[in-house]
């Protein structure tokens, strides 16, 4: 697989480093969540609960990982870590900024035993400037990206808290990008390990291009919520509900969807409204949408516009996403017959990925077999488990 061969160190906690190393795991790499030898990953524990008592969220991104519990506070411990560090290739930690250091895991220390590592640190607001320490979560992160700002209908109208956890995944997602670029730079002889810093909020700040310009420059025309092109300000760019109380969502961008729109639902005289700057001509089309979307429900529309080149699309719950006969088709929605349901890699390749099979790691489930891989004899592994430094 393409990145068969590559180990990585996770010790990271909750979504954004688990789901960055979930992703590495589904392209091929070794993956062993390390985690201390107490209650380990807090979202073990996080409802909702599978069948397992496991907390969802943390069976739905740590899936095929191995699982290794070493107490890194003690001198023992840090020792074990350090013989893993020597016979791995990346190592992703989540601490606040100064912790890694007070505990002897740092990048400069962990240099010395894998002189080619590739250290990856995520962190909220990452290593330096005014925020580096400030605590936060992912509605901080995007508050402070610009983005909840963009959710609002309007100025005046309050934010609304994203339906996913953008920050979170985005930045796990840049995490892996990150971390397969560092990996690449050194099999290419471009850099001889390399350190990366990770801030969620300025990924999500790196998602403002749409509207950046503006903002950066002083235009007078500074975008704000529900004025820009993408964000309501126009009526052939939006959604509306339906008669079952549902919503569709219209994105006639270019005139050809519109006009292809327009003939499809018998509104011809509405062609030349599209591309309008008048805000009377906009309010009155969004008005003849919304009576017109009301005349069928959200299924009706579908079928009315399958097949029509208007670049439409139903608006769908999560649980009715996964159902979509397209993301079906797509094989995103992966049912082993030894695991629960899961959301698959969100890419193909000619090259399928390597099938695991593997369950989500009990905590410290594959202790005992990385300390023997790197050295360790039975007698060793046995003292260290008795004395809580490893569990």
């Amino acid at each position: 697989m393409r990145l068969d061969g590559v180990r990585i160190l996770d010790l990271s906690r909750l979504l954004p480093g688990p789901y960055a190393t979930q992703l590495l795991a589904d392209a091929g790499a070794e993956v062993v969540k390390v985690e201390d030898t107490g209650a380990g990953d807090y979202a073990r524990a996080m409802e909702p609960l599978t069948d397992r008592g496991t907390g969802a969220i943390f069976e739905m991104v740590n899936r095929g990982k191995r699982g290794v519990a070493i107490d890194l506070k003690s001198e023992a411990g840090r020792t074990a870590f350090y013989r893993l560090v020597a016979e791995s290739d990346v190592v992703l930690e989540s601490f606040r900024p100064g912790v890694v250091d007070r505990l002897g895991i740092d990048y400069e220390t962990l240099r010395e035993y894998n002189e080619e590592l590739i250290y990856c640190s995520i962190t909220g607001y990452g290593q330096d400037g005014p925020w580096a320490d400030r605590a936060g979560h992912d509605l901080n992160y995007v508050a402070l990206a610009g983005l909840l700002d963009m959710t609002r209908e309007s100025p005046e109208a309050k934010p609304q808290t994203p339906g996913y956890p953008i920050g979170d995944m985005a930045g796990g997602l840049f995490a892996a990008f990150a971390i397969v670029e560092a990996v690449l730079a050194r099999e290419l002889g471009n850099a001889n390990g390399e350190y990366v810093d990770i801030a969620l909020a300025d990924v999500v700040a790196s998602f403002s291009q749409a509207v950046a310009y503006q903002s950066l420059t002083g235009d007078p025309a500074e975008p704000r919520p529900g004025e820009t092109p993408l964000t309501g300000a126009l009526p052939w760019y939006d959604s509306y509900e339906t008669a079952d109380g549902n919503w569709v969502a219209l994105a006639a961008l270019e005139p050809k969807f519109w006009r292809s729109f327009c003939a499809a639902v018998g509104r011809e005289g509405l062609l030349e409204e599209h591309g309008s700057r008048d805000p009377d001509v906009r309010a009155a089309l969004r008005a003849e949408l919304e009576k017109l979307f009301l005349e069928q429900t959200r299924d009706e529309w579908e079928d009315a516009l399958e097949g029509v080149d208007a670049a439409f699309a139903g608006v769908y719950s999560p649980a009715e996403a996964l159902e979509h006969p397209q993301l079906r088709a797509r094989g995103l929605v992966e049912e082993p017959d030894d695991a629960p349901p899961r959301i698959g890699f969100p890419a193909r390749h000619r090259e399928a990925p390597t099938a695991t099979t593997e369950s989500v790691p009990d905590h410290g489930e594959h202790t005992r077999r990385y300390l023997a891989e790197v050295g360790y004899d039975n007698d060793e592994i046995d003292r260290l488990l008795e004395s809580g430094v490893v569990h």
